[in-house]
């Protein structure tokens, strides 16, 4: 009678590679997170521009400030207010108003709370 042999990794073969799994992994989460937080400020400080943008070509073609954020999508300047990626709403942007007292529009911030990676806050971007 001929003797079957089985092939199979062992126990400690198996605990080799998930040590080694393991420790790649270790390196590799971190930097995947901090590149999220990376691409959340980028994307903020683009919408930023781009609201912005928007404002400056509102007042020149209608000769005032908008009353709002709504307004420029109202008039079609933006599609929709976009989204604050920290704070992750389109609610918390905080205007400021003309430094010579006109009403309406002149700036926008973000409302989120905290420091960017640069270690400025993102209130004042």
């Amino acid at each position: 009678m001929a003797r079957r042999t089985f092939r199979a990794f062992t126990l400690i073969e198996l605990l080799v590679v998930l040590a080694i799994i393991a420790t790649l992994l270790t390196i590799v989460v971190p930097q995947f997170f901090g590149q999220t937080d990376k691409a959340r400020e980028t994307v903020l400080r683009e919408n930023l521009s781009m609201m912005r943008d928007s404002i400056d070509r509102f007042r020149a073609d209608q000769g005032r400030y908008p009353e709002t954020l709504d307004e420029l999508v109202t008039r079609r300047y933006l599609r929709e207010v976009p989204m604050d990626t920290i704070t992750q709403s389109r609610s918390t942007w905080k205007v400021a108003p003309a430094p010579d007292g006109k009403p309406g529009v002149y700036d926008v911030h973000s409302g989120a709370k905290g420091k960017a990676k640069d270690g400025t806050d993102y209130a004042n971007w």
